[in-house]
C-alpha cells in the first residue's frame, strides 16, 4: 500500500497484521478519490473503522486540514500512528481507540463536524446506514458533506434514507462503494426520504 497522490504521493504504508483487517487496495483507493475529490481545500475528514488509516491519510495528502482516525484494535491504533509519521502528517491528525458508536457521541460532545466520512466496516457488519443516521442525529456533519460507504458487494443499502442520497455507486469483485450527499435541509423542508420512499423531484 502507497499514498497514491498529493503532498505525500508513492509514501509507502504499513498494513495492520494478521487478517482482521481489510485495507483498500491502492486501484480502489484511487477510483474512490475521483469520485470524490480528487483533491480538496481544506476541511475535515473521518476515517471510522481506520484500520492502517489509509483512507484518512490519502485525503489529508489531497488537500483536507485535518482528519480524525478511529479504530477498536490497539494494533491499528499502533499502525496509524506509525503512517501518520511517515507521511508527516501527525499534526494534522487525532488517532483514538474506540468503538464507533462511544466515538461518534465523544466527537459530538466535542463540537466535531466533518466534511468527509469514510465508513469501512467489517463486512459481517451491514449497519453503515445506521451509522449515518446517528452521525446526522449527533450532528456531526456539515450541511452537503461527503460519506463514503465500503461494504461487501453481495449486499446493498439504500439509494435514499433520511438526509442522505446515493451519488455514486462501484463495484470492485467482492467490494463495493457507494458515495452518500448529506442534504440535511431535505429533513427539515419535512421532506424526510425513508428507504421505502421516491425522494421528491423537483
Amino acid at each position: 500500500m502507497r499514498v497514491v497522490s498529493g503532498s505525500a504521493k508513492g509514501r509507502p504504508l504499513k498494513a495492520v497484521p494478521g487478517t482482521g483487517t481489510r485495507p483498500t487496495t491502492d486501484k480502489v483507493k484511487e477510483a474512490l478519490f475521483s469520485m470524490v475529490g480528487p483533491y480538496f481545500e481544506g476541511g475535515t475528514a473521518l476515517d471510522l473503522f481506520a484500520g492502517s488509516g489509509g483512507l484518512g491519510i490519502e485525503a489529508l495528502s489531497r488537500g483536507m486540514d485535518k482528519a480524525v482516525f478511529v479504530d477498536l484494535e490497539s494494533k491499528s491504533i499502533e499502525v496509524i500512528r506509525l503512517n501518520l509519521k511517515a507521511t508527516k502528517l501527525e499534526d494534522q491528525a487525532a488517532v483514538y481507540r474506540n468503538d464507533a458508536g462511544r466515538a461518534l457521541k465523544a466527537l459530538a460532545k466535542r463540537g466535531t463536524t466533518f466534511d468527509l466520512v469514510f465508513l469501512d466496516p467489517p463486512y459481517r457488519m451491514k449497519n453503515g446506514h445506521e451509522l449515518m443516521l446517528t452521525m446526522h442525529e449527533l450532528e456531526l456533519l456539515e450541511p452537503e458533506a461527503t460519506i463514503v460507504l465500503e461494504y461487501e458487494s453481495k449486499h446493498d443499502y439504500p439509494e435514499q434514507f433520511g438526509p442522505f442520497e446515493q451519488t455514486r455507486k462501484a463495484l470492485y469483485g467482492e467490494t463495493a462503494v457507494s458515495i452518500y450527499y448529506y442534504a440535511p435541509e431535505a429533513v427539515e423542508d419535512g421532506e424526510s426520504i425513508t428507504p421505502e420512499e421516491e425522494a421528491p423531484h423537483d
